[in-house]
């Protein structure tokens, strides 16, 4: 059994009077792809968010109970929310490059924690290589990130989230805004750095939920309908609302 990274207790969130997450417990393993599914407006992005305390940033949000990242409740009052959002980086569904060079959008992170191994060129060489992207853009790293494609651009936020070395990637749907060719690029980066870290991913989409996903959480309504290896909820739902939303009968 993979031991979790991360796990939900009893969560309850408010956006002011309506309830959007009922009584939430669950478990991300270490390392892998974790894909938050279920149809639109079942609180699939608000549990991602619930993971970095960025809910915080939506006035009239109440949440209750526990998110642990290993052991540590980070909804705790003493805990430092800068630190928190260090460990658990996230790609947005839209690609939001700095208004500066590709050189330092990638240094931003770690220039700004000042934690970092070896130069600054390094950093920057090793992330852009990790996201995909080095050979692209090695010989213009002092031009605007501006002037990518957008499929480009969402690979250097992956470049810009991985510099400060998170344990956990976030990735709210990283695919809706790019064209196929990007979205596998992607999706092949995910991929290779899934047995580095822990990934969560939100997805709208069963195709990419199949082939990205080691483990599954199946949300319907607010409420957690199954969670599990990805196998075992695609293969063998055990609830029926599980069975109908694979089927497409329901959502």
């Amino acid at each position: 059994m993979v031991q979790p990274h991360m796990q939900f207790r009893q969560l309850n969130i408010w956006y002011s009077s309506r309830q959007a997450l009922k009584n939430v417990t669950a478990e991300i393993p270490a390392r892998g792809i974790t894909a938050i599914i279920g149809p639109s407006g079942c609180g699939k992005t608000t549990l991602l968010k619930s993971l970095n305390r960025l809910l915080e940033e939506t006035d009239g949000i109440r949440v209750e109970g526990e998110v642990l990242l290993g052991g540590e409740n980070i909804y705790d009052p003493s805990v430092d929310v800068t630190k928190i959002r260090t460990r658990v980086g996230l790609l947005a569904s839209k690609p939001f490059p700095l208004p500066m060079s590709i050189f330092d959008n990638v240094a931003y992170g770690p220039r700004i924690h000042g934690q970092y191994s070896g130069s600054l060129s390094e950093v920057v060489e090793r992330n852009l290589k990790t996201a995909g992207l080095w050979e692209e853009v090695y010989d213009r790293l002092g031009t605007p990130a501006a002037r990518l494609s957008t499929g480009q651009q969402q690979r250097l936020c992956l470049a810009r989230a991985l510099a400060v070395e998170p344990e956990v990637l976030l990735c709210d749907e990283p695919t809706s805004a790019l064209d196929p060719i990007s979205a596998q690029r992607i999706e092949i980066q995910l991929k290779a750095i899934k047995e580095k870290m822990t990934i969560v991913v939100v997805t709208h989409l069963l195709r990419q939920a199949h082939r990205l996903a080691d483990h599954v959480i199946f949300l319907w309504l607010g409420e957690l309908v199954e969670s599990g290896p990805a196998n075992q909820v695609f293969n063998s739902p055990r609830d029926e609302r599980t069975r109908a939303y694979l089927s497409g009968d329901i959502g």
